[in-house]
């Protein structure tokens, strides 16, 4: 077997990878409509099929991962990335850029499969310092994808970055194949095909009201019907896996209070990450005469950047500390840190200064809360179910980011100040926003006073049935 520090290096490269891909178009993303030719409803498209789908991709490949073999699904996922990105790559319009991001939306899911890797092939004394550096990549990569992708559209031409996007797919996928093992621990039986319909369904019904309600009116027939008819289609899939032998996800391990408790908090652990991901950026960017900075993308991009550069200095003292105190306190570390980052910015963000030291803050928070989120779920789940759990842990955070987007994104669009015959966000948006935030990562930090401390009587005696 090779070096396990190779194995676990490999693993959060391909978690940067992933994770680049949500930042990959946002310094195009306001000029998409001039450069696709077409309406700025169609082009949102072009990131909401991305959220779509890395949230209805990865809880099945996660089950597919334990069933089949999690580096062979990894590998999966890495080619459909590289596929995804020469389609974008080579598409002039609207619907090979949609198609191609889509595609590239699948690889969030080597995440939820490295996690669960590393629990299959580490020693037990390093599961959980490598298990918080990979999570730490779910931040890492946007926060350092965000320069990378602006100074690479400032010198050339938009396709480059598609075509970056397949080159670091290509090489990611060659030491995937070369430096991962072969997994070797399968669960048996059939996949779940109806239960993989039904969840995407649903999945898509909900994630699509949440993510174009805004534009489309909350109230609006389509939006009504959407979510309404996604959360009948969830309720009758989970009645349907409930009665099967071989479900897609085994609800009543999900059900499991540590596990159910650490899904909630995701949610709005992802809610406040994602709402310093919407905000911080247009504060920077907007002009000076509107409240704003004033900066260039390259600029506030550096400015957001510590972010995740704490996020990955701590990855290391998250595990250790994850050993020796459990993971739970580290989840709650990371919400106080999200708590404290949003009541800074609220006081103070009058200076560029101030917005550096609430991104500090900001990826504390993050980097505890996700390195604690897969420990939690490992140590209440068989092995046989990690890819799966941890597939479904992903899943609820994407839910929270999507509805962050979505409802920040009401926020700055209703409270706006003219500018220059348009209408830009004002304070009242930004503090309304922070204030959100913060909310958020008290929920978040509630729920992780009563997730229990202790580990599950099966983990500490694997020989019990479950």
């Amino acid at each position: 077997m090779p070096p396990q520090g190779a194995i676990v290096a490999v693993l959060a490269i391909a978690g940067l990878a992933s994770s680049f891909m949500f930042t990959l178009v946002v310094p195009i993303q306001s000029k998409l409509p001039e450069l696709l030719d077409a309406s700025r409803e169609d082009t949102a498209w072009v990131v909401t099929s991305t959220l779509l789908a890395a949230a209805i991709i990865t809880p099945i490949s996660g089950r597919l991962g334990d069933m089949y073999g999690k580096r062979r699904i990894v590998l999966v996922l890495l080619a459909l990335l590289v596929l995804g990105s020469v389609i974008a790559a080579l598409s002039p319009g609207i619907v090979g850029i949609i198609v191609g991001r889509t595609l590239q939306g699948a690889v969030v899911g080597v995440v939820p499969l490295g996690i669960s890797i590393l629990r299959d092939v580490l020693h037990e004394k390093r599961v959980d310092t490598a298990i918080a550096l990979i999570s730490a990549t779910l931040g890492v990569g946007g926060a350092l994808g965000l320069p990378i992708s602006a100074f690479i559209t400032e010198r050339s031409d938009w396709h480059v970055l598609f075509w970056v996007a397949a080159g670091l797919g290509a090489v990611v996928f060659a030491l995937v194949l070369w430096i991962v093992p072969v997994s070797v621990l399968r669960t048996a039986g059939r996949f779940d095909f109806v239960g993989a319909a039904g969840l995407s369904l649903g999945l898509l019904g909900i994630l699509l009201a949440i993510s174009r309600g805004n534009e489309w009116g909350w109230f609006s027939p389509p939006v009504l019907a959407l979510g309404v008819g996604g959360l009948a289609v969830l309720l009758a899939w989970g009645w349907f896996e409930l009665r099967i032998a071989e479900p897609l996800l085994d609800l009543r391990v999900a059900a499991r209070r540590p596990v159910l408790l650490t899904n909630i908090a995701s949610i709005a652990m992802g809610f406040s990450l994602f709402a310093s991901n919407v905000v911080y950026p247009q504060m920077l960017e907007l002009p000076v005469a509107t409240g704003g900075f004033g900066l260039s993308l390259l600029a506030a991009s550096l400015v957001v950047m510590p972010a995740g550069i704490m996020m990955m200095v701590l990855s290391p003292f998250s595990g250790r500390m994850a050993r020796t105190v459990g993971p739970k306190l580290l989840l709650v570390l990371g919400a106080i840190s999200l708590i404290a980052a949003y009541g800074f910015t609220l006081l103070f963000s009058s200076e560029v200064w101030h917005l550096v030291v609430a991104n500090v803050l900001i990826g504390a928070g993050i980097g505890f809360g996700y390195a604690a989120m897969p420990m939690l779920i490992m140590r209440s789940v068989p092995q046989s179910e990690t890819g799966a759990s941890n597939g479904l842990n992903a899943l609820f955070r994407s839910l929270g980011t999507s509805t962050a987007a979505a409802v920040v994104g009401a926020v700055l669009a209703t409270f706006t100040v003219p500018y220059e015959g348009t209408a830009v966000p004002s304070a009242t948006g930004f503090q309304l926003s922070f204030v959100l935030g913060g909310v958020a990562a008290v929920v978040a930090l509630v729920v992780a006073v009563f997730i229990p401390r202790h580990r599950s009587a099966q983990e500490r005696h694997p020989s019990l049935p479950e």
